[in-house]
């Protein structure tokens, strides 16, 4: 895990219990009225209720109910961890840093987490890149939940999004399931598995705190493309690349980051959101790398509520185009500076970064809806979203040579 930052950003049923104490408290004083006027009436010396072997009986009798319908409820915690420990990985890694030229050299271990998934007949190991960061395939030793030691067949990894994924060959693998992250709400029940301080299949329990997180300040900065998903779930070092679970058993996020003072956890946590994980992994599956598509417009980063309401909205939604890129798919749809980009291909805009996220895992080539804002109106177009690195080798040819 990595840090950065002041306050560090570092990659690595009461209700039933409630009810049942005046259940109790009642139980019990009534029972105690009865032995006081009992004792009271034989003159006998008086025993404290909780003292006696049948009013003790009731108790532990009435506790067994209470706890018998909170259990029913953590089974469902049980069940997650069953079906998700055999998907899970340690991962350890090492690298050299510095020059061998002159001796300065040195070997960097990394460890980490990271789940098995199913693709076309094939497994493959979802992780953080900064887990396995320019490290030789024989370097990165595998450990699987049956005790076994593996090492990739092939490794592809994206420094804009930190998603690293791993081929792997073995009999008795079992794949995770991939759940739906657009369908994460916040409160969420989640369950984060992996293998902090190298303590493996380690579980914790917590929410989703919050989502659309986009603005970390992550090791060195080549983060470009976040939409991660906060959660008080206990995350340490070695979690990174480990699976965010859903109750029901599926991976909804990829762990790997966390807010911290001390390098330790404090309840601040941060994954990849799986849609987005997946949508990266894919690519570098079918294509060994990552194509991203690209509008062509620049957008205020300091657009405000002012700004906002002197335009006419009622408040600070989507983001504000301050500039068009000439010979892009923006310009070929018509969209002007100053207007206000409210969703696209369907999904409403937070600001500015949503926005470029949103783009950034669009299907290149793919025409999209767009709705905006301009003048008091609400405007929809549809545009065809280019391949940005084309673009790029588009403007560098026209670009004269010194």
């Amino acid at each position: 895990m990595r840090q950065s930052g002041q306050t560090e950003t570092t990659f690595l049923s009461t209700g039933l219990a409630a009810k049942a104490r005046p259940v109790l408290l009642f139980c019990a004083t009534s029972l105690a009225l009865q032995f006081i006027a009992a004792a009271g009436s034989a003159q006998e010396p008086f025993t404290p209720p909780l003292y006696r072997p049948e009013v003790r009986e009731q108790l532990y009798q009435q506790l067994h109910r209470d706890v018998a319908e909170l259990e029913k409820h953590g089974n469902i915690l049980k069940t997650v961890v069953k079906l998700v420990a055999p998907t899970v990985v340690h991962i350890e890694a090492q690298r050299s840093e510095g020059s061998r030229v002159y001796g300065r050299s040195r070997t960097v271990e990394e460890a980490g987490s990271g789940a098995i998934f199913e693709l076309s007949g094939k497994y493959f190991v979802l992780t953080n890149r900064h887990v396995v960061r320019d490290a030789a395939m024989k370097d990165i030793n595998i450990g699987l939940a049956d005790g076994r030691l593996i090492h990739p067949e092939k490794v592809w990894a994206d420094k804009d999004t930190d998603v690293a994924v791993m081929s792997v060959a073995a009999t008795g693998l079992v794949a995770a399931r991939i759940g739906d992250s657009d369908k994460v709400e916040i409160g969420d029940f989640v369950v984060a598995v992996g293998s902090p301080f190298g303590l493996s299949h380690s579980v914790t329990y917590g929410i989703i705190s919050a989502k659309g997180r986009r603005d970390l300040e992550l090791g060195d900065g080549t983060v470009r493309f976040q939409d991660f998903l906060q959660t008080d779930a206990a995350i340490n070092p070695g979690n990174s690349g480990g699976p965010l679970i859903s109750l029901r058993g599926e991976v909804i996020g990829i762990n790997t980051a966390i807010a911290s003072n001390s390098g330790g956890n404090e309840g601040i946590g941060f994954s990849i959101p799986i849609n987005m994980a997946m949508t990266i992994a894919k690519q570098l599956i079918e294509h060994g790398a990552v194509s991203r598509a690209f509008l062509g417009v620049t957008l205020d980063s300091k657009f405000n509520a002012e700004t906002a309401t002197k335009l006419g909205l009622p408040r600070r939604i989507g983001a504000h185009v301050i500039r068009i890129t000439p010979g892009s798919p923006a310009e070929t749809a018509a969209i002007q500076v100053g207007d206000v980009i409210l969703s696209f291909n369907g999904v409403p805009i937070d600001d500015d970064s949503h926005l470029v996220n949103i783009i950034s895992l669009t299907k290149v080539g793919s025409q999209v809806p767009v709705a905006l804002y301009r003048g008091g109106k609400m405007l929809e177009m549809k545009t065809v979203v280019g391949d940005y690195d084309q673009f790029l080798r588009a403007v560098e040819a026209q670009t004269p040579k010194q």
